[in-house]
């Protein structure tokens, strides 16, 4: 815009004094623009609109696209439990060692936090969970588990391919973010509660923002699609187990014992009205027994009963509600049949998880970036979900979005669900992750107020 008005002022001047100089000025005009057409221009100085799709085309040639294939099969093969990712992290490293990016480690035990910009605000934060699951594999591909018992059924695997995808696109404009990306490679998202230790360890105190995705085979998705809203998402949860004691004796002759069957069967029965006759119908709530034990023979009544289960909702307000009575009906119901109970919610191992609530102001972003990246017609508004997420620790203590991303193939071919031994990936999603990814995350410090004047000079303009 400078060089141009600069321009017409010399154009004036020369066209009132000398021809010859006028002929010369025309000529350097012309390289002038000859150059400025062949140089490549800075990706971050186009339109937001134009950087998305740019950098889907980045996620889809064969140097990006090939490589997060391999890196996925690779972490596939050998997938690791909860806070024992110690090889899952190795690869991550090293990869981000090839491409030159920083990184703290280990972070919550196996975790990784790695940096890519400026290394100054605005931070800006893209998660990606790392762990397997105790499942044992049953799809027969050349990539399958190579450790008995463990699996990639919740599409980790991919979610950790996909950021350092966007790490690999982000990596190489670096002197045009305006600002630092965080790349949090977490671990134990599988009941481990890891994105907590992530926040306690203090390495997110800096970030403004969060993004996370998951791949969502259950959703009905194609590639290429996106769904979320804003506010409520996933549920909160929590879980818990309980020992009813009695009396154990024959059973034919019940009256000398204290039947605890009987006392747990009754406490079954009664923890489904927490939901039923307690809970408002317009909030949703699960109570859900998942497990129910005696030691007993068929003609003996055992001397105790253990049950466990799982409850879900969507605010603080009904989680703690719910804990709260399943705690009084169990107890409660034990004392009616003349036994005992102890429950226990295990928080020290497993705290209360709290609900995904996504924040209005990043759906606002996210709707934008999204339908720049996939088209308008392939983002979509899904409804709450009771499954849960860790990714709600973050957005506890600071802004934080997260979105589900499309894996059903064009052909319509079902995939398994989510915690399946058949459940796999389709590929063909990694490009739309990573490139979601990284326009989320430099849209935003585009975006960010604090970047808004560097924005302006970079663009030559006086604001």
């Amino acid at each position: 815009m400078i060089i141009i008005v600069v321009n017409l002022n010399l154009h004036f001047l020369f066209s009132h004094t000398n021809p010859f100089l006028m002929g010369s000025f025309n000529l350097f005009c012309f390289f002038i623009i000859i150059f400025h057409v062949f140089v490549a221009t800075p990706i971050f100085s186009h339109s937001s609109s134009s950087i998305s799709t740019k950098f889907l085309d980045l996620a889809k040639s064969p140097e990006v696209f090939d490589w997060m294939v391999r890196i996925r099969r690779k972490i596939h093969e050998y997938p690791e439990l909860l806070y024992e990712e110690f090889k899952t992290s190795e690869v991550i490293r090293a990869e981000l060692d090839k491409m030159g990016i920083s990184y703290k480690h280990p972070v919550a035990e196996t975790g990784v936090i790695g940096y890519i910009g400026t290394g100054k605000p605005p931070f800006v934060a893209l998660r990606a969970d790392i762990d397997g699951l105790p499942i044992q594999e049953m799809v027969e591909w050349e990539h399958k588990s190579k450790v008995d018992g463990k699996m990639h059924a919740c599409g980790h695997d991919a979610h950790t391919a996909m950021v350092l995808g966007a790490a690999k696109i982000l990596k190489h404009h670096e002197d045009q973010i305006k600002g630092t990306v965080v790349l949090v490679f977490q671990p134990a998202e599988e009941g481990g509660a890891g994105a907590k230790r992530v926040l306690e360890a203090g390495v997110l105190d800096k970030v403004s923002a969060i993004f996370g995705l998951h791949v969502a085979p259950a959703h009905d998705l194609p590639v290429g699609h996106v769904a979320s809203k804003a506010g409520p998402l996933l549920a909160g949860s929590g879980m818990f187990d309980a020992t009813i004691h009695g009396k154990g004796g024959h059973a034919a002759m019940p009256h000398f014992a204290i039947d605890p069957v009987l006392a747990a069967s009754s406490a079954v029965v009664n923890l489904q009205q927490l939901v039923s006759r307690e809970a408002d119908p317009l909030d949703p709530q699960v109570v859900t027994v998942t497990n129910f034990h005696g030691d007993g023979a068929f003609n003996v009544i055992p001397d105790s009963v253990t049950i466990g289960g799982t409850f879900r909702a969507f605010s603080p307000e009904s989680i703690t509600r719910l804990k709260d009575r399943i705690h009084q009906v169990i107890t409660g119901q034990a004392a009616v049949h003349r036994c005992t109970a102890e429950v226990d919610f295990h928080e020290d191992k497993k705290p209360l998880y709290p609900a995904t609530i996504n924040d209005d102001k990043l759906h606002e972003h996210f709707l934008e970036v999204a339908k720049n990246v996939v088209g308008n017609k392939n983002v979509h508004e899904m409804q709450p979900v009771t499954v849960s997420e860790d990714f709600s620790f973050y957005q506890e203590a600071l802004p934080g979005y997260f979105f589900m991303l499309g894996m059903k193939s064009h052909s319509g071919e079902p995939l398994a669900t989510l915690h399946s031994p058949h459940f796999t990936v389709n590929e063909d999603a990694l490009p739309y992750g990573a490139a979601l990814h990284a326009s989320l995350a430099t849209t935003y410090l585009l975006n960010h107020d604090g970047a808004n004047k560097i924005i302006d000079m970079d663009f030559g303009l006086a604001m």
